[in-house]
């Protein structure tokens, strides 16, 4: 990492130790603003790219009349992930089928902050999928990171004021679509288990037992694979179709993995990823399956990608 942001350093100018202090900066709280983006758009390619973009503004910035580097630079992240959100929501009116969040392996210690884990879960990130781009913003900068109404305000441009009330709309929106309860990774474990064992074995009753009546499958292939177009509702036809698909994926490597802070599957097919699954969980019964089947979607599950508030 260090030789990643050591040579934005040479771009920039090494010998200049203003360059030297900015580099330190950046490279101290990488991991938040890469956090900061990932959240805000769902996509680990887009948010690495915020990053660059940021790094380019940063470099230029005299340190001097910067009081507080952690809020300056989470602050030029968020515009620029402000501007990419809404280029992104174009791209998606444009998407092949459902667009999912692209997954990330994630370190066991991300799962121990329980709040960050729960605002990067796939479940989550989907719901935050329903705010506009400053709510989104808004919620992210106060519910996660706990930022002031004024550094928010500067961040998106806002008056303290309108962001209060921009966050007090965002929670009830989240409040009233975000999962049930609270669900611990052992309960999601065992669901994934069970699950697991159900797909190897090809029960499909036991499939059907695990399924919420109002389950949903979401499928995401970007066209480039196959995946249901749209989301499948109801246990009948979601345990119909993953039985139509159990000899394949049974057949394929199924292991479990930490995706997003929590238990997920992941699919290999000849070593490769082929699939991620996640899952969500509400009163101990799957209410949704998250598969993400498009490569260029998959990239982050190489390696462990750090999450930090």
């Amino acid at each position: 990492m260090e030789s990643e942001y050591g040579e934005y350093g040479e771009h920039a100018g090494a010998a200049d130790p203003g360059t030297d202090a900015a580099t330190e900066a950046f490279v101290t709280h990488r991991n938040l603003l890469f956090t900061v983006a990932y959240e805000m758009l769902g996509s680990a390619a887009d948010a690495e790219d915020v990053l660059q973009e940021t790094w380019l503004r940063w470099a230029g910035v005299d340190l001097g009349t910067v009081r507080d580097r952690r809020a300056y630079l989470v602050r030029i992240t968020t515009r620029q992930a402000l501007g990419r959100l809404r280029a992104l929501g174009r791209r998606k009116e444009s998407y092949v089928g459902s667009w999912l969040p692209e997954p990330l392996l994630t370190a066991p210690d991300v799962a121990e902050d329980v709040e960050l884990a729960d605002s990067v879960s796939m479940a989550m990130m989907l719901v935050l999928e329903t705010l506009a781009p400053t709510e989104r913003a808004v919620f992210v900068l106060r519910e996660v990171f706990d930022l002031g109404y004024d550094e928010i305000a500067e961040a998106v441009d806002k008056t303290p004021a309108a962001v209060r009330q921009i966050a007090h709309r965002a929670r009830a929106h989240v409040a009233a679509r975000r999962p049930r309860g609270a669900v611990s990774p052992a309960e999601t474990r065992g669901a994934l288990d069970a699950f697991r064992r159900a797909v190897e074995t090809g029960d499909l009753q036991g499939l059907l037992d695990l399924l919420a009546p109002d389950v949903v499958l979401m499928g995401d292939g970007g066209g480039i694979r196959q995946a249901v177009l749209r989301p499948v509702v109801g246990a009948d036809k979601v345990g119909r179709l993953l039985a139509a698909g159990l000899g394949r994926i049974a057949a394929a490597s199924l292991r479990p993995a930490q995706v997003n802070a929590h238990p997920a599957l992941v699919v290999r097919l000849d070593g490769e990823v082929d699939t991620v699954l996640a899952l969500r969980i509400d009163d101990g019964l799957i209410t949704g399956l998250y598969a993400v089947r498009n490569p260029q979607k998959l990239s982050h599950m190489g390696r462990e990608t750090a999450l930090r508030r």
